[in-house]
């Protein structure tokens, strides 16, 4: 079994290190310390991760390192082990010989964490420091002498001011993701705290991705350092892989909806949606608990008591949604989360990256989504190339596919409760009912009842337009208007949007209208055939449809001397394409 700090093994990452020892097939092979082999054992951790085989070697040598790695490889125990092999055996000076910098306190607690686990038979003391935190449990702490400080670089600098955090002793120095740090307006700080260090040290940087800024900083402050890259291991061919990537195209107007439309059908343990702002995150907080979900908002603004409260929350499984900032959620580390939202295309790939590497870890599924306006077409292609990966883009589940999704989900209960309950005490009612009733009916009830105290019926929401990217040939959305069939197959032959009239027709979603009514109407009484005619969208009391412009004329009359679906329409031009206002 693999090892990873973030409490469970990952999946086999791929290395593109050099120096990877392919032999090293258990941590004894690696050439660590008994007491962290008999930890490491406790903790039923057999076989190290790539990046443990790629980096313990080095660090033991004493070399300093620049890795490449997402969260979840386990890079914790790949710089953890070897800090803890190395620690003297005198260390009655209190002075800390390890300092290791982390973007949150989140992540601070965790490594600390960690740390304690793999070295508690060396008697290791170790102290995270972060603000929100009483500074004089600090000051108590590293008076009484501490081996290893895992701090954020506010807090840490604000201990070397007051030279209450002793640097002298210090033999290594590790900045874990370093490309979050900097990230968070922290790069001044972390200049400041290595001007401070020995000379004479070990240098460990670690970041899931490698901007200019982080090359850098890597030639300033390390010296020859062993480089390695470590990245996950692609699915094998026919399997899907670990995390599912999905993006649906909406209106910002429809994505509150549109994100409460997904989320019933995914029906995910856990979920965080990544907003933009604080703003944001307290108004769609607030919308989606309306809507009946048990959302919790995370954010800067928040004390750090009202953190820990909503993290309880959601590890307790008293919430099933966080609505956070990228800054408020770097470091968390949540075992049950199942689901990624990115309720806006993320303006940097690395925030993609991050964003998603909390998922899919220690080979779980996971499933990221992406909410993005017609516009942000170009921003996730960027990220696709970024990664290497494909968001597949699919439609907004629509209230049927929502009624289907439950009624899975019912009849999946029901079968479990008839393999694994004891339903005898139930015997007795059915038999009752059964002398009145066929007992497909008295099933039938049943079923209804546990259907509707599984969640009740699918409210008759608003339907949400379904939209496509704006491409760069017209600089226009385009839309689909639903689940129409052959909607996509009529595509090839269409004329191109600049030979295309937009046309208005006086029957909408109230009337029934569905797209193959007006594809039918329109090809049945005109020589335009389905392939020509272009997006359709539909409102509750009127539709849009492109036609060619040569024929838009003919469709007009034709369509005024017919009905559609039974009704008499109004039917006239709308206005020319690349006049519309999107």
């Amino acid at each position: 079994m693999g090892m990873s700090s973030e409490s469970a093994p990952p999946a086999p990452p791929v290395s593109t290190s050099p120096n990877d020892p392919d032999d090293a097939a258990t941590f004894a092979d690696l050439g660590l310390r008994t007491e962290l082999l008999d930890a490491l054992g406790t903790l039923g951790y057999e076989e190290p991760t790539a990046i443990q085989r790629a980096a313990i070697p080095p660090l033991l040598a004493g070399r300093d390192l620049l890795g490449q790695a997402a969260t979840g490889t386990g890079k914790t125990a790949a710089f953890a082990l070897p800090l803890l092999h190395r620690l003297p055996a005198d260390r009655s000076s209190g002075a800390p010989t390890a300092l290791i910098l982390v973007p949150t306190r989140e992540l601070a607690v965790q490594v600390s964490e960690a740390i304690h686990r793999y070295g508690r038979d060396l008697g290791v003391r170790v102290l995270p420091i972060y603000g929100g935190q009483p500074i004089a449990r600090q000051l108590r702490a590293l008076d009484g002498g501490v081996d290893v400080v895992v701090a954020t670089p506010g807090r840490a600098l604000d201990h070397i001011a007051r030279d209450t955090l002793r640097l002298d002793s210090l033999a290594t120095v590790v900045l874990d993701e370093a490309d979050e740090m900097l990230d968070m307006g922290f790069a001044e700080d972390i200049e400041t705290i290595l001007q401070h260090v020995p000379e004479q040290r070990q240098t460990v940087l670690f970041s899931a991705t490698m901007p200019a800024r982080i090359d850098g900083m890597a030639r300033q402050y390390l010296s020859d350092p062993a480089r390695i890259e470590i990245g996950r291991q692609p699915a094998p061919t026919g399997t899907a892989p670990l995390v599912r990537q999905t993006a649906y195209v909406v209106a910002r107007a429809h994505k509150p909806a549109a994100l409460g439309r997904v989320l019933d059908v995914e029906a995910p343990t856990a979920a965080i949606v990544f907003c933009r702002s604080r703003e944001e995150v307290d108004r769609l907080t607030e919308t989606m608990n309306g809507r009946g979900y048990r959302a919790e908002a995370l954010h800067g603004g928040m004390t750090q008591e009202q953190r820990d409260r909503v993290m309880g929350r959601l590890r307790a499984g008293t919430a099933d949604l966080l609505v956070a900032t990228d800054v408020a959620a770097r470091g968390l580390d949540i075992e049950q989360l199942t689901h990624v939202v990115n309720y806006d295309v993320p303006s940097a790939p690395e925030s993609y990256v991050h964003r998603i590497g909390r998922v899919g870890r220690a080979g779980r599924q996971g499933v990221a989504i992406t909410l993005a306006e017609p516009r942000e077409h170009r921003m996730l292609k960027t990220i696709e190339r970024t990664t290497g990966q494909r968001i597949f883009v699919d439609k907004i589940p629509t209230v049927a596919d929502l009624r289907t999704r439950r009624l899975e989900m019912t009849r999946a209960a029901l079968h479990e409760s008839l393999l694994e309950d004891d339903l005898d005490p139930f015997r007795v009612i059915v038999e009752t009912l059964t002398d009145e009733f066929d007992v497909m009916e008295v099933a039938l009830a049943a079923v209804k009842l546990a259907h509707e105290s599984a969640g009740g019926p699918v409210d008759e929401e608003e339907d949400i337009p379904q939209l496509a990217f704006r491409t760069e040939r017209d600089g226009r959305p385009r839309r689909d208007g639903g689940r129409d069939a052959g909607r996509d197959d009529r595509r090839g032959g269409r004329p191109r949007s600049g030979d295309m009239a937009c046309l208005f027709i006086g029957v909408g979603r109230r009337a029934g209208i569905r797209p193959q009514d007006l594809v039918g109407a329109i090809t049945g009484e005109t020589r335009v055939s389905g392939r020509e005619i272009g997006s359709i969208e539909i409102a509750d009391r009127f539709s849009l449809v492109e036609v060619p412009r040569s024929a838009a004329n003919e469709v007009i009359t034709r369509l005024r001397q017919s009905t559609i679906k039974g009704r008499k329409a109004t039917v006239r031009r709308d206005r020319e394409i690349g006049q519309r206002d999107d």
